[in-house]
């Protein structure tokens, strides 16, 4: 990596971003092509699969040497390696997109020994751009072309002091049978319950529809922590950088594992703070017991 200019492929992949975001705006969802993958609600549209040839001709041609990982060119059984590696999610929250609602982004991510290295987050509905190199911090830009407010936001973090006063990001993902999908509502009835009931009764459960989005506003400090199973490397490999820059780690989903791979597929991001990082991950591992979540087949 010594001879890679990670200014410059930070400074592209905001280019290819802010393209990718006028295209998501030109773009009218009730007049393209939707198909599905998995179910009805593993949506891909002809925008997805636009972007993604957008961004991998660009990216290609400025640092021919980078490998590229896309979701909409993924094929089963390819991994990253420990080269440079692209790992590109062209629309992340398509949902949203094809509803018109408007929290749905790019999500750009470069690994290096399959290490989030450089992460670029874009909202084009917002304007809201997220940004980090690693070793160099995270920021924000709310519109373009005005200044980078670092993250996280809050200029003195307050302690974590568990889950009982956590805003926690949660998803449904696509799968909504099986054992996996069983740990998952459990989990969330045990989060959102009263203590009396057996809960942890944190202050609430939040979805913005987008791995990527909710990993940024953590990163940001505007929610807790994000739990997760079932996403995919170019969902949070951008977010992971931008999370790490900001202060905040990344363990697993699962009881037990602090150094989650990338492609891992099961994650708890939890935000920057001076204290309680570590008791809030150890008492969320609590709240899940036995239950595990296991995507590798």
């Amino acid at each position: 990596m010594a001879d890679l200019d990670l200014q410059a492929v930070h400074d592209e992949m905001v280019s290819v971003a802010y393209e990718a975001g006028a295209m998501m705006l030109e773009a009218n969802p009730q007049d393209i092509d939707t198909g599905t993958k998995l179910n009805s609600v593993d949506i891909v549209t002809e925008t997805d699969q636009g972007v993604e040839k957008m961004v991998s001709t660009r990216l290609s041609s400025a640092f021919p040497s980078i490998s590229f990982m896309g979701e909409e060119t993924y094929k089963p059984g390819m991994r990253i390696g420990p080269e440079p590696t692209f790992v590109v999610d062209p629309i992340d929250g398509t949902t949203n997109f094809i509803h018109s609602f408007p929290n749905a982004c790019i999500s750009l991510g470069l690994a290096v020994d399959r290490t989030p290295t450089v992460g670029v987050i874009y909202n084009p509905w917002q304007d809201l751009l997220f940004t980090a190199i690693k070793g160099r911090g995270a920021f924000m830009t709310r519109i373009r072309g005005s200044a980078p407010r670092r993250l996280p936001l809050a200029r003195n973090p307050a302690p974590l002091t568990g889950l009982g006063t956590a805003l926690v990001a949660v998803e449904w993902g696509s799968n909504r049978d099986g054992p996996n999908f069983d740990v998952k509502t459990d989990t969330f009835r045990k989060l959102a319950a009263s203590r009396e009931a057996g809960g942890a009764m944190c202050h609430s459960l939040r979805s913005m529809g987008s791995a990527a989005l909710n990993i940024a506003a953590v990163a940001a400090g505007q929610m807790d922590c994000y739990w997760e199973g079932g996403c995919w490397a170019w969902d949070v490999c951008a977010g992971w950088c931008v999370l790490a820059e900001a202060g905040g780690i990344m363990a697993s989903g699962n009881p037990g594992d602090w150094e989650p791979e990338l492609e891992g597929r099961v994650y708890l991001a939890v935000r920057g703070a001076p204290s309680g990082q570590k008791e809030l991950v150890e008492e969320f591992w609590g709240v899940i017991g036995d239950g595990r979540m296991d995507y590798s087949v």
